[in-house]
C-alpha cells in the first residue's frame, strides 16, 4: 500500500494543523491497520497518528499504537527513508513492537524479553545488539532537525553533545534507533515526539541491549522527546541534553 504510492506522480500531500504533511497513504494504511485489529483484536484500543489516541485501555488492557508512516516529509520527498511502526501496550508496558521500511527492504521487530531482529531484503535474520563503545569520543550520534532543538531551548546542549561525540549525522526518525539497535550508533534523541514515533522504536533499542527514555530520563515513549542509547553512555548523554 505505501510501496505502490512511493514516488507516485499525482501524490496528493496536505497539512494538517501542525504544519506537518500528509498523503492519503498515511490514512489509508492506518485505516487498513484499525480494521484488521478490530476483525483480529475487537476488544483492544487503537491509537494512531491521523486517527487520534482513541479511548484509554482499561488497566492492564491492550492498546495499540499505530504511525502508518514514519517519516512522511521523506516519503513526499521521494527519500527512501519512512516506515510503519506498531507496537502493543498491556497496561504501562510495551510488549511487541514491529518497524517495517519497505524501500529500505527491511524489517525490525521486538517481543519483551525475547530479543530484537532484524530482516533484511534477502531473508536473512538477525539478533540485534547495541554496541560496546563506551566513551564519546567514540560515539556516532543521530539526531533530529536543528529547528525543535532551538524551540525547545536545548540547540546548545545538541551541539555540545555532538562536539564531544566522534561523529554525528541527521539520520532522524525511526532510523537513528534501528541503527542503535543495530550497534552501528550510538546515541539517538529528538526533543519533540509523538507516542507513536517511540512506542515502537522504545522496545527494539531495549530488547537489542539498548536504553530508552525522554529527555528527563523517565523510561517512557509517551513524554514527548526520546533519547535511545546503547546504553553504556545514556547518563552522560542525560547531562549534556537531558531536562
Amino acid at each position: 500500500m505505501t510501496v505502490e504510492s512511493f514516488r507516485a506522480e499525482g501524490l496528493v500531500v496536505e497539512n494538517k494543523p501542525d504544519q506537518t504533511p500528509v498523503t492519503e497513504a498515511d490514512r489509508a494504511v492506518e485505516r487498513k491497520v484499525r480494521a484488521l485489529l478490530a476483525q483480529a483484536r475487537p476488544g483492544d484500543v487503537v491509537a494512531g497518528e491521523e486517527y487520534g489516541p482513541g479511548e484509554e485501555a482499561a488497566d492492564g488492557g491492550r492498546r495499540w499504537i499505530v504511525d502508518p508512516i514514519d517519516g512522511t516529509k521523506n516519503y513526499v520527498r521521494g527519500i527512501p527513508v519512512w516506515a510503519t511502526l506498531l507496537a502493543l501496550e498491556e497496561g504501562e508496558q510495551i510488549t511487541v513492537a514491529v518497524a517495517s521500511a519497505p524501500a529500505l527492504h527491511r524489517r525490525w521487530w521486538a517481543a519483551r524479553h525475547n530479543g530484537a531482529f532484524m530482516t533484511d531484503g534477502v531473508g536473512d535474520t538477525k539478533r540485534l545488539r547495541v554496541s560496546g563503545v563506551s566513551e564519546l569520543a567514540e560515539a556516532q550520534l543521530s539526531f533530529a532537525g536543528f529547528e525543535d532543538w532551538e524551540a525547545k531551548g536545548r540547540l546548545d546542549a545538541l551541539l555540545e553533545l555532538g562536539r564531544r561525540c566522534w561523529r554525528t549525522r541527521a539520520f532522524g526518525d525511526f532510523w537513528g534507533y534501528m541503527l542503535v539497535a543495530e550497534g552501528a550508533v550510538e546515541i539517538s534523541c529528538e526533543p519533540v515526539v509523538e507516542l507513536w514515533d517511540l512506542a515502537a522504536p522504545q522496545l527494539i533499542v531495549e530488547e537489542a541491549g539498548g536504553r530508552f527514555t525522554d529527555l528527563s530520563g523517565e523510561a517512557r515513549a509517551g513524554g514527548g522527546s526520546g533519547v535511545g542509547t546503547n546504553g553504556l553512555l545514556h547518563e552522560a548523554v542525560l547531562e549534556i541534553v537531558g531536562l
